[in-house]
């Protein structure tokens, strides 16, 4: 779907219809164990695509492409392909695989909503959340296949987000099973905290380069954070506990 950006205000659910295409392949790395697909089985993938509406699936019509890591664990990075519906122009909700193929491991979900929902937020909850500003403004977080002006529209409006964010299979650790519990996670801050390795290998896999979209988003205005958020910084790290590991941290390790 073309965007057309000369129209203003631009809907939210209008900029993201366009952010389908994925601008380059990322394999998932990890491969779950079992036996290949058999012809039943195929078959029967193929009757219920045909016969069967799938509402909330077909509402999954944004691809966002961007950084995470484990609140209380900022050296545990992964790269996060978000596949989002827009509930409306205050709340999205996105899945979270580890690729962009066919392939791809669901690790988990996030809730995005904007300022002024999130400011209605009590405090206890606020803690969850992580702000984007430093996403958008770093040139981290892409909608990959987007026009740039439109992109850019984009980010004027996640700029005043905040997402919420559980993942449920931590793939950079479980190779082949989604093990122990889900894990809160959070989104950088600050220039330095992400892997530069990692990010440089996104821009080369999908042709990006996020230090020109970095430069370009110079003109957005960054909004004042609200202070509830991200409160991993001022050291209150909320995480589940994991029951399967000997330490009782998640993510399989002491933090």
């Amino acid at each position: 779907m073309s965007v057309y950006v000369k129209i203003i205000p631009l809907s939210l659910a209008f900029l993201l219809a366009g952010a389908c295409s994925s601008g380059g392949n990322t394999e998932s790395y990890i491969a779950a164990p079992g036996t290949p697909k058999q012809a039943m089985t195929k078959t029967l993938e193929a009757g219920a695509d045909v016969l069967q509406s799938k509402p909330p699936i077909e509402a999954l019509n944004a691809y966002l492409d961007g950084f995470h890591f484990y609140n209380g664990n900022p050296h545990g990075q992964m790269e996060a392909h978000h596949y989002c519906s827009v509930l409306n122009e205050q709340v999205i909700q996105c899945v979270i695989y580890d690729g962009n193929t066919k392939s791809a491991k669901l690790m988990g979900v996030e809730y995005i909503i904007d300022e002024a929902l999130f400011k209605q937020l009590p405090a206890s909850e606020k803690a969850l959340w992580h702000s984007h500003v430093h996403e958008v403004k770093s040139g981290q977080l892409v909608a990959p296949g987007v026009p740039e002006l439109a992109e850019h529209k984009l980010m004027e409006k996640l700029v005043h987000t905040y997402g919420k964010t559980w993942h449920t299979w931590h793939t950079d650790l479980d190779k082949t099973l989604p093990l122990g519990v889900p894990q809160l996670m959070m989104g950088f801050t600050a220039d330095g905290q992400a892997n530069p390795q990692m990010v440089e290998a996104r821009d080369r896999r999908m042709g990006i380069d996020s230090q020109a979209k970095k430069a370009a988003r110079a003109d957005i205005v960054a909004p004042a954070i609200d202070p509830g958020a991200d409160a991993w910084q001022k050291g209150k790290i909320i995480q589940i506990k994991d029951p399967t590991t000997p330490h009782g941290y998640g993510a399989h390790s002491p933090h």
